[in-house]
């Protein structure tokens, strides 16, 4: 049973990480490019996987294989992620130098809405424990659908999203710099209070993640029922993403092959929890080498297939 000294901990990390990063790094809004975007990403990874050894140390190495095996998976399902939020950003034609504020207060959003979430999720666990088969059940389905759904181009401004935010929020036509809200009166517009075009672009990120949590929290709850493990590994995973994006979303078209390799991690994580039941049990170590190798080969064989593909360049 985990104490509030360790939740403590756990927060007091996350607080710390983030106060640095917008604090100290990112004090004035500027366009971060690949470089930066993949020493900050290094750094947050750095971080997750120092905590992981914390949790291996303090819950035996079962816990540690655990977070770890969590921690992949939540980064690989981040991909699509990604792709969508610089969809959005291309679509509201957000500037480079204002995505990170965007994207910094989407994950305090992320926080917040998978605590709740993974909160839900493990009462409905606790009380109901063949509830784990209906996840595994959407993991296969997830990851069959994945495996065959076609590539498409996708108009952010056509989805019921981006329809229903509009109807429902008094939009400005235009950015304001970097704040989200601002007085009609001070900027030539009706009086009263007017959302810019960057509140509708936070608020169709924390739409997507809230999209892309269904997936990576059963899939998550699949490797572990320890809420502890389940929380942690996604928030370290989701801290580094957003410093990772600026560098994947020019690169993004390289790792087209990967989902596939997702898909069927997806696949593996489902069968796993219908062999629990048969009272096969995969051990840890093999699903974390498993993952791992999956995936490793999707990226290596994305990079291969589109190698010479220049590098995209975003707003």
């Amino acid at each position: 049973m985990i104490d509030l000294w360790t939740w403590g901990i756990f927060a007091i990390v996350v607080v710390v990480l983030l106060v640095f990063d917008l604090g100290i790094l990112h004090k004035d809004d500027h366009e971060i490019g690949i470089a930066e975007s993949l020493k900050l990403s290094a750094f947050y990874i750095t971080a997750g996987l120092l905590f992981g050894g914390y949790v291996w140390w303090l819950k035996g190495p079962q816990a540690g294989l655990d977070y770890y095996t969590g921690f992949l998976v939540e980064k690989s399902l981040s991909m699509d992620n990604v792709f969508v939020i610089s969809l959005i950003f291309t679509s509201l034609a957000i500037p480079r130098q204002y995505q990170h504020r965007v994207l910094f207060w989407g994950i305090l959003g992320a926080i917040v809405m998978r605590a709740l979430m993974i909160g839900v999720g493990a009462a409905l666990v606790h009380q109901f424990s063949w509830i784990l088969l209906i996840f595994g059940g959407f993991l296969l389905f997830t990851g069959v659908k994945m495996l065959f759904a076609k590539d498409e181009e996708t108009d952010i401004t056509q989805s019921g999203m981006f329809r229903f935010f509009k109807r429902h929020i008094r939009l400005a036509d235009q950015l304001h710099g970097s704040r989200f809200v601002v007085r009609g009166e001070d900027e030539g517009l009706k009086p009263g209070r007017w959302f810019t075009p960057l509140f509708l672009a936070l608020l169709m990120v924390e739409g997507a993640d809230l999209v892309f949590a269904v997936d990576s929290i059963p899939a998550i709850f699949a490797i572990t029922q320890d809420p502890f493990i389940v929380y942690t590994s996604n928030i370290f995973a989701i801290l580094g993403l957003r410093a990772l994006y600026f560098a994947l979303a020019a690169m993004v078209h390289r790792f087209h092959y990967l989902k596939y390799a997702l898909a069927v991690v997806l696949i593996f994580i489902g069968v796993k929890i219908g062999l629990v039941y048969m009272e096969i049990k995969i051990p840890s170590l093999v699903s974390l080498t498993v993952t791992f190798g999956l995936l490793l080969a999707g990226v290596l064989y994305s990079l291969h297939k589109t190698r010479g593909e220049a590098v995209a360049t975003s707003k």
